[in-house]
């Protein structure tokens, strides 16, 4: 058995449905985070299909979940039920790959060279004509 993470997302048809599958997904041992989304770490591949069969048994056409599963063999998947139809989304990663070594370049403040000021007068003329 490797206990996996697990979060689900619920969006009931209603307020029946949603003290419904409350009660549910608390019987097995799932702590709500935030209204509608409800996460464990410590679910079983086993725990989880009988959780789909319950959840699939609890839900109408109206009800709509999202069961994010991470590491289902090194990939995330995600389940969704919409319409009473199950649906399964396997995100595979790339190749693993070493960053790219990153140049750091230094900045240095460099000197400017003061230009003389011109000074104009009212007249039009330098300060420094005469």
């Amino acid at each position: 058995m490797i206990p996996m993470f697990v979060s689900i997302a619920v969006d009931p048809g209603g307020e029946g449905r949603a003290k419904e599958l409350t009660e549910l997904l608390i019987q097995y041992g799932f702590d709500k985070v935030q209204r509608g989304l409800w996460e464990s770490t410590v679910v079983s591949p086993e725990t989880l299909n009988r959780l789909k069969r319950d959840l699939d048994r609890s839900t109408d056409a109206f009800d709509r979940l999202r069961i994010f599963q991470f590491p289902v063999d090194g990939t995330l998947v995600l389940t969704t039920l919409r319409d009473k139809k199950w649906r399964r989304l396997v995100a595979k990663g790339g190749e693993t790959t070493l960053p790219k070594p990153v140049t750091v370049v230094q900045t240095v403040a460099v000197p400017v060279r003061a230009r003389p000021v011109k000074t104009v007068t009212r007249h039009g003329r330098r300060a420094t004509d005469k």
